[in-house]
């Protein structure tokens, strides 16, 4: 089997383990996760033509920029795949269940200008109409050249997603349209960042909203772009936490340290809300084994911040600093309190494939819904969540901003008023 060969996994291995003992050290098992895969690809072989229902879901890639390929996918099988695209329905699938859905979306691949979304032509604005879509949507697409769905592999460094080919022709059936993605797709006066605000306001999964800002059906439509998806959902859940982030500063403080951890797949999730003006960071440490510390000989800490106003430039941590800013604003919003936050992330041997941000978002957002332990101190608080830590605490709070600052430089004059 080709995931096998590509992870040197010895077939002993796999009859003694027989996917349940993860006795290759993975967090996820190859074999199930193939298998799974062809179940839902059918047939093993050339695929010449996608006839499923999309998501909906259409992926932009970067290379090339300006010129970029934009991807409509689709799994070869029709009716409701919509969890194939929604980020809040993954996070209680099994890994495997994830990838190997995220490997089912087979897509066809046609190249635009990234400013051909201010004058859309036919092709462009019927892959549009997928993310107008309210529901799943039926695609038809030909292929210049076969996807050989044979040939599916896991790589380490590449997030989980379908084969594709070039495009030779494109069509879909007729949908509904979602009313308030349609709204803005018209609102050609409305800038991209209210238009993101307001489809957050009216429940629209993340997801789907870096999805339209991507294809290029909102912003003011002379300055109307096609956006690499991988920036188009960084910029979503920035534009979303400044808001939330402005909205708390102006309600009171919580008056005690709000401590939350949960551990999840190799990952441990830790927060701490501070009872202060708004200071935030995100801090994560990948052991030896995990993605991005593969031939370490140990654990690294690395910790992105901002103060009152912000950061002026981009986090070298990556995205995963601004989704867990997101799920950090909506906590405080849902109380109807301001403070600060540090939010860290142990991710521990064996978690060693990409998986996206929305990884982050979805399990922050349900470490928040948890009930916190309170504490006077914020040394009580951090002597809560290192009773998990993997890392020594003392190389945590070394490294961390908001402890320093808080701990060191005068805590009472970052109390609100």
């Amino acid at each position: 089997m080709p995931f096998r060969a590509k992870m040197k996994i010895p077939a002993s291995l796999c009859m003694r383990c027989r996917g349940a003992k993860r006795l290759c050290g993975l967090s996820y098992c190859p074999i199930e996760i193939e298998l799974i895969t062809r179940s839902k690809v059918g047939v093993q072989g050339s695929v010449r033509e996608i006839e499923g229902s999309s998501p909906p879901s259409v992926f932009v890639g970067r290379y090339g920029y300006p010129k970029v390929s934009v991807y409509p996918s689709a799994p070869p099988i029709k009716g409701d795949t919509s969890s194939l695209a929604v980020s809040a329905a993954w996070i209680d699938m099994p890994l495997e269940e994830f990838i190997s859905q995220r490997l089912s979306m087979l897509r066809g691949s046609t190249e635009f200008s990234v400013n051909a979304a201010v004058d859309p032509d036919k092709l462009l604005q019927r892959i549009q109409e997928i993310s107008l879509s309210k529901g799943s949507v039926d695609v038809d697409i030909l292929l210049e050249k076969p996807i050989d769905t044979s040939r599916i592999e896991i790589d380490d460094h590449v997030t989980p997603m379908g084969p594709a080919s070039p495009m030779k022709s494109f069509t879909l059936d007729s949908t509904k349209t979602d009313q308030h993605i349609e709204k803005v797709y018209y609102d050609t006066d409305l800038k991209a960042r209210d238009a993101v605000i307001a489809l957050y306001e009216n429940k629209l999964d993340v997801e789907r909203i870096s999805q339209s800002l991507s294809v290029g059906i909102m912003g003011e439509g002379r300055r109307r772009k096609i956006v690499p998806t991988r920036w188009s959902i960084t910029a979503v859940d920035t534009m979303i936490s400044d808001d939330l982030v402005e909205d708390i500063k102006d309600m009171p403080s919580i008056d005690k340290f709000l401590a939350y951890r949960m551990r999840v797949n190799g990952n441990y999730f830790m927060a701490i809300l501070t009872p202060s003006n708004w200071i935030y960071e995100w801090g994560e440490s990948w052991f030896p084994g995990s993605t991005w510390n593969m031939w370490g000989d140990e654990a690294e800490v690395e910790i992105d911040y901002e103060g009152y106003y912000g950061r002026r430039t981009y986090p070298d941590i990556g995205g995963c600093y601004y989704s867990s800013r997101v799920a950090v604003g909506e906590a405080f919003k849902r109380m109807g309190r301001s403070g600060g936050a540090i939010t860290w992330r142990e991710i521990y041997p064996g978690f060693n494939i990409p998986v996206g941000v929305w990884f982050v978002r979805e399990n922050m957002r349900r470490l928040f819904s948890q009930k916190p332990e309170e504490f006077d101190t914020i040394d009580e608080a951090i002597k809560y969540v290192s009773e998990w830590m993997k890392v020594p605490p003392d190389k945590w709070k070394s490294n961390s901003y908001v402890y320093r600052t808080l701990r060191y430089n005068n805590l009472e004059r970052f109390f609100s008023i």
